[in-house]
């Protein structure tokens, strides 16, 4: 008789999430009977490309490295544009990691990611209103 556990040498390409479900499984089961509404329209909403959204429901590909940003604008989509009751932790769970609680490195990560990307002007304008806040927090 076999047992289902893992070998503590073994490292499955897809760990379980809390309810038994790995990324493909949540993903199938959250696309599934949805009119009008596929995976390849959950993938451009959520900006990524079909193509992976497509292998990590084949489970062709890994998802262990599926970065935070993807996984928090999945739940986004599903919840706020698709109606589905999602949360981040269940992503997360997933792709076998615990949901990261935002530390400072992160939200340092995320800033930066995000003001790269936009023009100059705006850039310059995020720069005026950080001064400001840090203005507003030292009289406080």
């Amino acid at each position: 008789m076999t047992s289902h556990q893992n070998d503590p040498g073994e490292h499955p390409a897809e760990a379980p999430a809390s309810q038994g479900e790995d990324l493909a499984a949540l993903l199938g089961r959250l696309t599934e009977k949805r009119p009008g509404r596929t995976p390849k329209d959950l993938a451009a909403e959520a900006g990524i490309p079909y193509a992976t959204l497509n292998a990590w429901m084949r489970r062709t590909r890994g998802t262990s490295r599926v970065g935070s940003d993807v996984l928090r604008d999945l739940v986004r989509v599903l919840r706020d544009d698709w109606g589905k009751d999602v949360t981040p932790a269940q992503m997360f769970a997933a792709v076998g990691r615990a949901v990261p609680g935002g530390g400072d490195a992160e939200r340092e990560a995320r800033l930066l990611r995000i003001y790269r990307e936009l023009p100059v002007e705006r850039q310059r304008d995020v720069v005026r209103y950080a001064e400001a806040q840090l203005t507003v927090s030292r009289v406080s």
